[in-house]
């Protein structure tokens, strides 16, 4: 009976060290699936800020929603404010990235040496008019005399006898200093009421006769009319070629490397998934479509 007994409780003490290795083997199994799992499902949390460029603001806007979808408990705020806002509050450290339709090096007051540039598209823009101008193609001398103030009245260009509305973009903005670099050959605009957003323009425009200003193609709607110069349709092809020249990269600066959740967002803009899709489908262009490049002093050359 005693033997009975100590063999019996030989068996269980075996089982228990088996029980106890397959138990302990089970249990780093498990905890390496978990880690792996917690590496597969890792969310980015933070908050940032980037601010600037509103030509630019309709794809980071989505970006910044897509990527949140993606990453819960981080935080992608957009601003608009205009390039210069973008390139002042980065360059302060104010905020995460500031958006740009221009080259820190066109900025006065910015030093773009500290500053690292993440081009992540290629915006066009071009004049845009309320519908019933009665014109759809003027000349781009035509046009800097329109801008200039030379020509005042729409029936000057074949359009109606209707007075011509100037609105402008503020004072630093991005899509202003492109406009006038590439669209007026440098001429300064006549005084004009000026507003802070590419919206805002887009909205009086369509509500106001007579009404001229310039938008980036992501604004183009059927409720005004984009503007032919020299013949030549606004359209991404033409801007891929240079042979539409009112065209400007889009870039989001960071104050030295970006880190973290910022650089995880670039990374993110920069992804296949956006620039073969979300680019297009907002209206702008991909970098890798251009077949010219431009410098910071606006020299073109083909790639």
């Amino acid at each position: 009976m005693r033997k009975r007994i100590i063999a019996l409780f030989s068996m269980l003490l075996v089982f228990a060290i088996v029980a106890a290795g397959c138990g302990s083997g089970s249990e780093t199994d498990s905890k390496a699936n978990a880690e792996g799992g917690n590496k597969k499902e890792e969310t980015t949390k933070g908050s940032i800020t980037a601010v600037g460029s509103s030509a630019l603001q309709p794809l980071v806007d989505e970006a910044a929603n897509q990527f949140m979808s993606k990453h819960s408990g981080s935080t992608i705020n957009v601003q608009g404010g205009g390039s210069g806002t973008g390139l002042s509050q980065i360059s302060e450290g104010a905020v995460d990235i500031g958006n740009s339709d221009i080259f820190a090096e066109e900025k006065d007051g910015i030093d773009a040496s500290k500053l690292v540039d993440h081009k992540v598209a290629v915006v066009g823009m071009g004049p845009v008019v309320n519908k019933e101008a009665g014109v759809e193609d003027i000349t781009k001398q035509q046009l800097i005399d329109i801008f200039t103030g030379k020509i005042k009245n729409w029936k000057d260009v074949g359009g109606k006898d209707q007075e011509i509305v100037l609105i402008n973009r503020a004072e630093g903005s991005g899509t202003r200093a492109v406009f006038e670099a590439t669209a007026l050959d440098g001429a300064t605009p006549a005084q004009a009421q000026e507003q802070d957003s590419s919206g805002t323009v887009q909205k009086i425009v369509s509500e106001t006769p007579g009404a001229i200003s310039y938008l980036a193609f992501s604004y183009f709607n059927d409720s005004i009319t984009p503007l032919k110069v020299d013949g030549v349709e606004p359209t991404a092809t033409n801007v891929e070629t240079n042979e539409w020249k009112i065209w400007a990269y889009e870039h989001m600066y960071t104050n030295g490397d970006p880190t973290g959740l910022t650089k995880e967002f670039l990374d993110f803009i920069l992804s296949d998934e956006i620039q073969s899709s979300l680019i297009t489908e907002l209206g702008y262009i991909p970098v890798t479509g251009m077949k010219v490049e431009r410098d910071a002093e606006g020299k073109i050359t083909n790639k």
